[in-house]
């Protein structure tokens, strides 16, 4: 029999923008612990959005960034008969959100030269607008995923 499923903690808005989904990203961006440092580097990183964007609401750039930046599909593996096939699947909402988190944030660590926040900030921005290495990253995904439909019959 399987075991019951774990309650997942809620999680709080944020103060400055009453935003869980920031809330979720600043515990992504944060490292090793330093929760302040995360906060300052994603609030800072909105400032610098809402003077290039000239959009008083750096929120609905983060939105569309986010919404243009998550998968639908994603291949995993399966062992069918001794061979390993890649087997596209449909994404859950929640691990949409959090795959488009990791990539934006791992797509602004990656660059060099700037402090996190510009980075961070640039990304979001890149991402909003269909650009970027976290849309190409969605992009390669979903290539992947068509490339390998001929074995989405083995989806369990």
């Amino acid at each position: 029999m399987r075991r019951k499923l774990k309650a997942k903690p809620k999680i709080n808005a944020d103060h400055l923008y009453d935003s869980e989904k920031v809330t979720k990203f600043i515990n992504y961006a944060m490292l090793e612990g330093k929760k302040a440092t995360a906060r300052k580097v994603v609030y800072d990183s909105f400032e610098v959005i809402k003077e290039k964007a000239k959009n008083p609401n750096p929120l609905e750039i983060f939105e569309a960034a986010l919404k243009n930046t998550g998968p639908t599909m994603e291949v995993r593996s399966r062992r069918v008969g001794g061979a390993n096939y890649q087997i596209p699947r449909e994404v859950r909402p929640e691990r949409r959100i959090f795959l488009s988190m990791k990539w934006i944030i791992d797509a602004a660590r990656s660059k060099k030269g700037k402090p996190m926040a510009e980075k961070l900030a640039e990304e979001i921005m890149a991402a909003a607008n269909n650009e970027g290495e976290a849309v190409r990253k969605r992009e390669n995904t979903h290539k992947m995923a068509e490339a390998n439909k001929a074995f989405a019959h083995f989806a369990w």
